[in-house]
């Protein structure tokens, strides 16, 4: 359990991090696919917590596990919403970002750490028999999935000007 706590804090620590660094950068540069990161870490940053709740009391486990579940795949949802609509304005619109070394770099990072992330989680996930903590590693899964759907949208707008990368890249999940 308490293993499931540090690596529970360890992930929402991290993604708030990304959240900051992907916010900023991508608010800097106009990128469509960065703010959408931003967003995505913010979120599995509430999953994280959520997971962390479901964790504080071991007694009342099931009912919280149910609960923990359905704030999870909410917030799923909301993300995949608003990259949609983001996406496609910025399409429409033919907004051109800028190139952005801070945001390949946090891809990059966000390629190591997030399947670390998911591998530690899942291991818990079975020693716990939690299907909350299983649903979180998914989205670190997921999460690092985008890393690299995000590095190929900004290195393509950076080395080839594809200005269009980018908010196909958010596009793409």
């Amino acid at each position: 359990m308490r293993g499931g706590r540090r690596l529970g804090a360890l992930t929402v620590g991290y993604n708030l991090l990304e959240t900051v660094v992907s916010i900023g950068a991508g608010w800097v540069a106009g990128s469509t696919a960065l703010l959408g990161f931003g967003v995505d870490s913010l979120v599995e940053s509430g999953s994280g917590v959520v997971v962390l709740w479901r964790l504080q009391h071991p007694d009342r486990h099931m009912q919280r596990e149910a609960r923990a579940l359905q704030l999870v795949g909410v917030s799923l949802l909301l993300l995949a919403l608003y990259v949609a609509v983001e996406a496609v304005r910025s399409l429409v619109a033919r907004e051109a970002p800028s190139p952005s070394v801070v945001g390949i770099a946090l891809a990059i990072s966000s390629r190591v750490v997030m399947p670390w992330l998911a591998r530690q989680k899942r291991r818990v996930a079975r020693a716990l028999g939690s299907g909350a903590v299983q649903a979180d590693s998914r989205q670190t899964s997921i999460c690092a999935y985008l890393s690299a759907i995000l590095l190929a949208g900004l290195g393509l707008n950076a080395l080839l000007g594809w200005w269009w990368a980018d908010p196909a890249a958010a596009l793409a999940p």
